[in-house]
């Protein structure tokens, strides 16, 4: 038995937040003794594992603020996390409470604090590079500096971490191209699973989802709502499809838009009312269904009801979206480049194509046109993450490195 203790910025319910839980759970069926520690969790917008005992969560931190009147994000999250790191270890040394091995992602400031003061090994689990998600060209002189410390100290105190993890082979060559004084250390792909058995449910039906019965394709985006995730690519593709096919009738489909909201953000408010307001412009809104905050259990019974998922970001580190719709049997239509990539299958479990309108509703008018590829792509795609995506792949995974840093490399990894 290894305790592990995680340590993660939000716990609110992105990918990000779900590859932790599962990281979590999967440590304590093997036997660990596992706890998460976060600065922010909104228990109305996460996933219920972090509050109906399953995973242990502690708040820290809570208190200092996410931003300086929308300035310093990244400052205020660089600070939160060496808070957290600071009285994990503290609380260590006063109630002898040790864990012997930490995993920290997103922000990795925490990482030196963590391993000097504690003496425990630390994993970097690497979803993208922070630095990479600021675009510095129209930044000012002293912002550009500014930002430049705060990439110097991602990139240093990444390399200080005892093992470091991505989450696709897209991130992993980003990460080497980014961190060039690391190009020394051994970086791991360890890919993101999904818990079969959570979507094995019979999940109530959605009251506010009206499935017309004489539709002939429903279209399903999940993603947060934020303008990277380009939502709006799916409602300019169903739009412009609708003008190559001629349909008089636009009953004959329908998009569902679901995706994590969070008022405190004011680019999810910003997206989603722009969102809105483009289906209105595009003369779609009447087949357009938008969702805030859906629950698993309604995440499920989306997936059930469409008939073919669309993922709408470029460059996506690694985006675990396709591989739910996937194991429920649904073909993908996604971005040609980043994470999708690596999991969807182009012309059998799905379509890759260029982040364009034009191309990405030719790819929709396929599955119009062919409704037999709906089927066998969605075969293909659930053989697929069965085969490869597994939660036992996972768990050995994480399993088997704990135990080799907390007592030595006897254990393979």
């Amino acid at each position: 038995m290894v305790r592990v203790a995680f340590l993660h910025p939000d716990l609110g319910i992105g990918g990000a937040e779900r590859l932790v839980v599962d990281a979590a759970l999967a440590l304590q069926k093997r036997g660990h003794e596992v706890h998460v520690f976060t600065a922010h969790h909104d228990k109305k917008r996460c996933f219920p594992e972090t509050t109906n005992g399953s995973v242990g969560v502690t708040i820290i931190g809570n208190w200092i603020p996410r931003h300086f009147f929308e300035k310093g994000h990244a400052l205020c999250a660089y600070i939160k996390m060496v808070y957290v790191a600071l009285y994990v270890s503290l609380m260590s040394l006063l109630f002898w409470r040790r864990y012997e091995v930490f995993m920290c992602d997103q922000v990795s400031t925490c990482v030196p604090f963590l391993k000097y003061c504690t003496r425990a090994k630390v994993i970097f689990y690497c979803h993208y590079p922070d630095q990479l998600l600021t675009s510095t060209f129209s930044l000012s002189g002293s912002r550009k500096v500014y930002r430049s410390v705060l990439n110097w100290i991602e990139e240093k105190t990444t390399g200080m971490a005892d093992e470091i993890l991505c989450n696709s082979l897209y991130t992993k060559e980003t990460f080497e191209k980014t961190f060039r004084s690391l190009y020394h250390r051994r970086v791991n792909v360890v890919y993101p699973s999904i818990d079969f058995s959570s979507f094995d449910i019979d999940p109530p039906p959605i009251p506010n989802l009206v499935k017309p019965s004489s539709r002939k394709v429903i279209f399903l985006a999940i993603s947060r709502y934020e303008k990277k995730k380009n939502v709006r690519l799916a409602i300019e593709g169903i739009s412009k499809m609708f003008t190559k096919y001629s349909i008089y009738d636009r009953m004959d489909a329908h998009l569902i838009i679901a995706g994590g909201y969070d008022p405190r953000l004011r680019e999810n408010v910003e997206c989603y009312n722009q969102l809105r307001i483009c289906a209105d412009q595009f003369q779609v809104s009447r087949i357009v269904y938008f969702f805030k905050n859906v629950t698993h259990e309604e995440k499920v019974a989306l997936l059930r009801t469409c008939d073919v998922f669309l993922y709408t970001p470029s460059k996506e580190h690694f985006g675990i979206g396709p591989l739910e719709a996937m194991y429920m049997g649904k073909p993908v239509i996604a971005i040609n480049d980043g994470g999708p990539v690596e999991t969807v299958i182009h012309g059998e479990t799905g379509w890759l194509t260029a982040p364009d309108a034009d191309h990405f509703s030719d790819r929709m008018l396929n599955f119009i046109h062919h409704p037999e590829d709906m089927k066998k792509f969605g075969e293909a795609g659930r053989k697929r993450v069965k085969e490869i995506f597994t939660q036992e792949k996972f768990v050995d995974t994480f399993d088997s490195l704990v135990k080799q840093l907390a007592h030595g490399p006897d254990y393979d990894y």
